[in-house]
């Protein structure tokens, strides 16, 4: 796994990679109710905003960490978003393919995301 600044994770084990937020950013955000999710095929660069989330204490969203095509959406989060809730880190929201893989390389370890969150 590897993790962003920003609260997200990647799981990178498979074909492509996998993101998702962290407990802390769901914990932060309080209850999800609305999530918008990429369409598959885009090709999305590093920064640009690909998932808008809404909840009962902030709009946010998630930012492509690394560049790629999205491979896969998590469609079950379109109606019920709360799941992302009960289980942050086994949660996906999309599935990315990297142009470069070695953007993967520049992301935190679980270790250093821990130091960050304090």
């Amino acid at each position: 796994m590897k993790f962003t600044p920003d609260h997200e994770w990647l799981d990178d084990s498979g074909e492509d990679v996998a993101v998702g937020i962290t407990d802390h950013a769901a914990s932060e955000l309080g209850d999800i109710v609305f999530v918008e999710l990429p369409t598959v095929g885009d090709s999305v660069s590093k920064g640009d905003e690909v998932v808008a989330i809404d909840s009962t204490k902030a709009a946010s969203g998630i930012t492509a960490p690394i560049d790629g095509v999205i491979t896969a959406i998590n469609e079950e989060l379109v109606d019920a978003p709360e799941s992302v809730n009960a289980d942050a880190m086994g949660t996906w929201f999309f599935r990315i393919d990297p142009t470069d893989p070695a953007q993967l390389d520049d992301l935190l370890d679980e270790a250093a995301y821990r130091a960050l969150i304090g």
